[in-house]
């Protein structure tokens, strides 16, 4: 028994880390961005589309991967895309043109997409139902550090060493992972689900696989119809996140500091305003509990906090970094320090970390509670295919949001320079959290009915 549970929570651990991965990858690109245009000899705004494509096809891809998950082996296919995304990576850091370092990223995307949808499907079926939303918020914040660490990364090696050390990093750390995969241990499906305990307990398996006559119905649930819309609109807005590194360097440059030390700068800043998303835990706990009292609740209680996020961000990206003070020698421990001294000391450094404390908490409390309604929702067999139909929801919002950036900078860059270009640019996509927040609301009766038939479903094959 001690073993057993041993080998679930080393299970739930590795995916959890294996979260991180797609988002440290899409993390990395922009601080790089200048570096990688001067040595391939390409503009930013063709490598802003490298970083789109990525996203769109690791979510193209994970729509085939999570159909797989519904009828194979999961464990197999995990390694099998790992081992795919490990090897694009590595040919990435080797890129000596524009068309090599798009290819290899368009492979590296058809890799990623087994994490999001296999994944998921393989911690749903091991986290208790009632711990769904608290579980699931260590997933979104292993995705969130994933874009913190890869930015970081980013932009700590990058000014002493190459462009292309820290995605050779990232594919050192995946060879690594595809080793701790052998020793996981893959649940029967079905196993959180409390309608099938008594099936399962005694020796059965619950044996229902997805069918291609299934998916219709899963694209045309009710939830699941809204849940698509929710992401979609709310990943524009967060899309364009990736951007506020780039808004950070301009700033800290205005400031008189050179690039290499606005680059350093940039990346600590943007790794310690995302702290706010540590809250993600309390949130999923909060939708746990409100759950328990009606299937409306996380609906509802995540709308609330949906809809704060955007001022909060806007806020955010308006207030200036007046009488910043850095040591312009690119050394990086003591730009550390001195940042986080002025959050103490500058108050237009604090005003901007509380700002960004607030805003990245509120933003945090959609993914645990929406990846548990996503859960609810939809059967066993059917979660991996539903994940990633709303993934690609999801990445065609964060592609929207990314490609908006740089269309909308071309108009906005004619008649007001950076880095205001980049605070109004990035102030009017947060506009999508409005109809993210209403798709909450909207979605909320669906969710009873659609729980309920889920439950009576699982509790007659039990």
């Amino acid at each position: 028994m001690v073993h057993s549970k041993a080998k679930v929570i080393y299970t739930i651990i590795v995916f959890i880390a294996l979260a991180a991965f797609d988002n440290i990858i899409i993390g990395l690109f922009p601080p790089l961005f200048r570096y990688i245009a001067k040595d391939l000899d390409v503009g930013i705004a063709k490598l802003g589309t490298v970083s789109a494509i990525n996203i769109l096809v690791t979510a193209l891809s994970s729509l085939y991967w999570g159909y797989l998950s519904g009828k194979h082996k999961r464990k197999n296919l995990i390694i099998i895309g790992t081992l795919i995304w490990v090897v694009s990576v590595f040919l990435t850091a080797a890129s000596q043109n524009f068309i090599q370092l798009l290819l290899f990223q368009i492979l590296t995307g058809v890799g990623l997409g087994c994490i999001a949808s296999i994944g998921f499907s393989i911690l749903t079926d091991y986290i208790p139902h009632h711990k769904r939303g608290l579980v699931l918020s260590l997933w979104g914040m292993a995705q969130g550090l994933g874009g913190i660490l890869g930015s970081l990364m980013a932009s700590l090696t990058a000014t002493g060493t190459s462009w292309r050390w820290p995605f050779e990093i990232v594919g050192f750390i995946g060879l690594f992972l595809i080793i701790l995969y052998f020793f996981v241990e893959e649940p029967p499906r079905g196993q959180s689900d409390p309608e099938l305990k008594k099936l399962l307990k005694t020796g059965k398996i619950y044996s229902h696989i997805i069918e291609a006559k299934h998916i219709p119905a899963i694209l045309l649930k009710g939830s699941n119809v809204w849940l698509f819309l929710q992401a979609f609109f709310m990943n524009i807005s967060t899309g364009s996140l990736i951007w506020i590194p780039t808004l950070f360097i301009y700033k800290i440059q205005q400031q008189g500091y050179s690039l290499a030390t606005a680059t350093i700068a940039s990346g600590y800043l943007y790794a310690i305003f995302q702290l706010g998303g540590m809250t993600s835990a309390y949130f999923g706990h909060l939708g746990d509990k409100l759950q328990a009292k009606t299937y409306k609740g996380r609906a509802y209680i995540t709308s609330i906090f949906v809809l704060l996020t955007m001022p909060l961000y806007i806020l955010m990206f308006i207030i200036p970094m007046n009488d910043l003070y850095l040591p312009n020698n690119h050394h990086v421990l003591s730009i550390l320090f001195s940042l986080i001294k002025q959050i103490f000391t500058n108050p237009w450094i604090a005003s901007l970390f509380i700002l960004s404390f607030f805003a990245s908490a509120a933003q945090s409390a959609n993914t645990p509670n929406w990846l548990a309604l996503i859960t609810d929702v939809n059967l066993p067999e059917h979660r991996g295919t539903a994940f990633s139909v709303a993934n690609l929801s999801n990445s065609l919002g964060r592609t929207i949001g990314n490609v908006g950036v740089g269309l909308l900078l071309g108009i906005i860059s004619s008649h007001v320079h950076e880095p205001y270009s980049y605070i109004v640019t990035l102030s009017l996509l947060q506009m999508f959290f409005l109809p993210s927040a209403i798709s909450y609301i909207l979605m909320a009766k669906k969710n009873v009915s659609d729980i309920k038939a889920v439950k009576a479903t699982l509790q007659k094959r039990s």
